[in-house]
């Protein structure tokens, strides 16, 4: 996704960022893939917001999961409240596009959604994911509670050996906990993919397998 501004590379002044809107953006409640709603308290169940560049392939690397209840796409880890897409692709609200994981932690492990966050994007990039560049790309965990913080910061170092040892460099992941708050994208962002199957999606992995929920290795 090739947004106006894309080319801004370092993050924003929050004195400078945009006023944004008290409003909300209104988005549909409904699912595009599965018909379960996007937005509510989702009693029972845990979030978490992954920003791995464009949220247009980063929400589908998530929503066919097993366990996982449903995703949204949005912007989070900025300074403009409930920002519009051109806001965001400015350069100047601070946000990262991001994607909301609502799963079932008996269904599903934290670990399997963060093997699948690290390998679908390369985390080495600053702010950008191959083409795409500005700081509405940069990658990041925010987390909910303090064991989701732990478990990612751990994934964090055990992967940053398999890319070291790949060749790539050190990982500029932002992890955050307490999470930032998630302003919802616009209605035609949600599950894009699903919706224009043949859409953009500009996220490549670094083939660097993520050691986190496999068996420890004999040595």
């Amino acid at each position: 996704m090739l947004g106006i501004g894309g080319n801004k590379q370092r993050m924003v002044d929050p004195s400078r960022a945009l006023a944004g809107r008290s409003t909300p953006i209104r988005v549909g409640n409904a699912h595009h893939v599965h018909g379960r709603p996007i937005a509510g308290d989702f009693a029972g169940l845990k979030r978490v917001q992954f920003g791995l560049g464009c949220f247009w392939g980063a929400e589908r690397k998530f929503w066919s999961l097993p366990g996982v209840e449903t995703t949204a796409v949005g912007y989070a880890g900025g300074y403009t409240p409930h920002p519009t897409y051109e806001e965001v692709c400015s350069g100047e609200t601070g946000h990262t596009e991001a994607v909301l994981v609502v799963y079932d932690e008996n269904q599903v492990a934290f670990d399997v959604l963060l093997k699948t966050f690290w390998e679908s994007h390369d985390p080495t990039q600053g702010m950008r994911q191959g083409n795409d560049a500005g700081t509405q790309y940069r990658s990041a965990i925010y987390c909910y509670d303090q064991v989701q913080y732990d478990a990612a910061i751990a994934s964090r170092d055990a992967y940053q050996q398999q890319l070291h040892a790949a060749g790539y460099g050190d990982i500029t992941t932002e992890i955050v906990y307490p999470a930032p708050e998630f302003y919802y994208a616009e209605d035609y962002h949600q599950q894009y993919l699903s919706k224009n199957p043949g859409g953009y999606c500009g996220l490549g992995g670094t083939n660097v397998s993520c050691p986190i929920g496999l068996p420890a290795q004999a040595g």
